[in-house]
């Protein structure tokens, strides 16, 4: 009976070592928009929802994020991608936080500590692009690990 238990815990363990894969999360659903995303680092998902799905298209809504940092944010890089058909047309990287200049509250969080975010963003864009439409995220800290990353499909029909 033991023996049993044993390799059923083994064949779990091992089944959950070889997914890697994320499930995919709906952060809104509505007749004319939809966004989900995914997570890319196969070591850690995390928590990410908008109040409104109307108000991303009014370029100011609320957010809240969250996750347990497996790594130090000492400095903190974003990439972002705008995807279209398989092909990268527009890229963007900004560094976030660096020492004497963050831009925000969870620079300096270390190892093991929550981070949760709950507020305002701002998108500084006239209008959300029109399509169907993949935005890739990744933030790296100064050791270039992966402190998250996430595959954000969208799809927007909303007229302007």
């Amino acid at each position: 009976m033991k023996t049993s238990n044993v390799l059923v815990l083994i064949l779990v363990l091992l089944y959950i070592n070889a997914s890697t894969e994320w499930p995919t999360h709906t952060v809104c659903k509505e007749e004319n928009l939809e966004i989900h995303y995914k997570s890319c680092d196969p070591q850690q998902d995390f928590a990410f929802s908008i109040d409104r799905c109307p108000d991303v298209a009014t370029h100011t809504f609320n957010i809240r994020a969250a996750m347990v940092l497996r790594h130090n944010i000492k400095e903190l890089y974003v990439k972002m991608d705008l995807i279209i058909n398989g092909k990268t047309v527009l890229s963007y990287s900004d560094t976030l936080c660096e020492p004497g200049h963050s831009k925000l509250i969870f620079c300096g969080k270390k190892k093991g500590e929550h981070l949760y975010y709950e507020g305002p963003v701002t998108l500084g864009i006239k209008e959300i692009p029109q399509g169907d439409y993949t935005i890739s995220a990744k933030l790296t800290n100064e050791d270039h690990n992966v402190v998250a990353c996430a595959d954000f499909t969208v799809k927007n029909y909303l007229e302007y």
